[in-house]
């Protein structure tokens, strides 16, 4: 016996039970589900005025996901193409910019074990950072001070 179809609704609740999720990422996931009389957008609201939906949540999730790993440059592209923007970004943004040289030395420091010897090595450790979405500013700390730090690590 098939199982019975999920409603619009319920499949909402589910995604959201999982993980917070953007209300552009939301929609994106139940449009290829809804019905001809189905509103997603109503949806959406009574989900957001319900409280199961919400974008500082939202923010807060990824940022604390991806802060570890990646930059700031990468971090708020990933938010404004999940449609948060405006004042809630211009928070986040500023949160993030307090600790990104100090974030930048933990991801060198784990990717790169030792210092790098020359000017080569020293570029391409400058690379992988910008790739990872640091600034040009975090990167330079980053790199001038990772391994100078190494027996605070064991105090």
């Amino acid at each position: 016996m098939p199982r019975p179809q999920l409603s619009l609704k319920a499949r909402a609740l589910k995604y959201l039970s999982s993980r917070e999720h953007s209300r552009l990422e939301l929609a994106r996931k139940l449009s290829p589900y809804a019905q001809d009389d189905d509103d997603i957008e109503a949806l959406l609201d009574w989900l957001q005025e319900s409280k199961f939906l919400s974008q500082e949540r939202f923010s807060e999730s990824l940022v604390h996901r991806r802060s570890a790993r990646y930059g700031n440059n990468r971090i708020l592209s990933e938010l404004q193409s999940h449609g948060i923007n405006g004042e809630a970004l211009g928070e986040v943004k500023l949160e993030l910019t307090q600790g990104e040289a100090e974030r930048a030395r933990e991801v060198l420091r784990r990717k790169y074990a030792e210092p790098p010897e020359d000017a080569v090595a020293r570029a391409k450790c400058m690379r992988f950072l910008q790739q990872r979405g640091f600034s040009h500013r975090a990167i330079q700390a980053a790199v001038k001070t990772a391994w100078s730090e190494e027996s605070d690590d064991f105090d």
